[in-house]
């Protein structure tokens, strides 16, 4: 066949997308309920069930009604969660975020017993734990860097002692990562993982999950210390300084607007990749869908298939439950 007769022919694609059964069998990205982490929000008290009002179908649950959550997360074929607290005191010294009968330490053992093969990471920044609604210790107006390393290297330890599987550091200070794991194992939990938030951005997407933790800052942004969006080649850094200091699996958030670095940190590294599909994200999807613009069930799953497109292994993602069970 001559090359003129090559570029005569008349290309089908659409053979390929004709029926279901071959759309399947081709499909390049899968997307599975193991890729799924659930963000979970505990709160004081007992038999609290309490929907998140920017956050459409999303709760903040005392620890009796967090167990429950947990196992119908595990019926569902959700392997994994994301503890997030809400203290019942809050001090500027964020001494809470450490107490061993502090409220995620509670729910970590209140859940490990119920479910014991499920797999808990717990956040590990100081924004629910002070006043001031910042990731780190604050004096003077400033985000202190090295002083807010000490006490989260207390929390993790902590969460670690409660039978965390994984610490999740989400607070971007410097040197965290190394000092988080030196600390686990100096205490002898050389088996719990770090989970880092290596690129998070300085966001407007996290509105709601503000909202859900009661963590808003009191003054000024996040920007001295979480990532400026128009840049890239910084998260590229970030990311490779966590892993030099042991993070076992590296975070991209915001999710859908971040794309393209989930996309390049998986092209260079050989680390797992996950991202999270932030509650500005999905409170946007809920909103659209509430006001009969969208079809919410289907754009829902659009975007987590994207972040798997785009190199995602692991997707923590508010939709987590529905999406299982559409995976059903």
């Amino acid at each position: 066949m001559s090359q003129t007769d090559l570029l005569n022919i008349v290309h089908r694609p659409r053979r390929l997308r004709r029926t279901p059964a071959i759309r399947n069998l081709v499909k390049e990205n899968t997307l599975s309920k193991s890729d799924l982490v659930f963000p979970l929000f505990v709160c004081p008290g007992t038999n609290v069930i309490e929907e998140v009002t920017s956050m459409p179908n999303s709760f903040r649950y005392s620890i009796d009604n967090a167990v429950k959550e947990c196992k119908e997360l595990w019926d569902l074929g959700i392997q994994a969660i994301d503890l997030f607290g809400i203290p019942e005191e809050k001090t500027e010294d964020g001494r809470e975020a450490y107490n061993d009968d502090g409220i995620i330490q509670r729910a970590i053992r209140a859940i490990k017993e119920a479910v014991p093969d499920l797999y808990i990471m717990t956040d590990v920044a100081l924004d629910p734990f002070t006043p001031f609604g910042h990731d780190g210790l604050v004096k003077d107006g400033i985000i202190l860097n090295d002083e807010t390393v000490e006490v989260l290297c207390k929390m993790s330890i902590s969460h670690a002692k409660a039978g965390a599987d994984m610490v999740s550091p989400s607070d971007m200070m410097d040197g965290r990562i190394g000092a988080i794991r030196e600390a686990l194992d100096d205490s002898g939990h050389s088996d719990v993982g770090i989970l880092s938030y290596s690129a998070k951005y300085s966001s407007s997407f996290y509105g709601p999950f503000r909202d859900a933790l009661h963590s808003a800052p009191q003054f000024g942004d996040k920007s001295t210390y979480q990532m400026d969006p128009a840049n890239s080649d910084e998260g590229m850094k970030e990311i490779e300084l966590d892993i030099m200091e042991g993070a076992d699996i590296v975070m991209i958030k915001p999710g859908l607007a971040y794309l393209d670095i989930v996309y390049r940190t998986k092209e260079r590294f050989d680390v797992p990749v996950a991202v999270y599909h932030v509650s500005g994200e999905y409170s946007m999807v809920m909103a659209g869908a509430e006001k009969g613009w969208i079809d919410g069930d289907r754009v829902m799953m659009e975007s987590l298939v994207a972040m798997k497109r785009a190199g995602a292994d692991i997707i923590f993602t508010y939709y987590a439950k529905e999406a299982a069970k559409r995976l059903s």
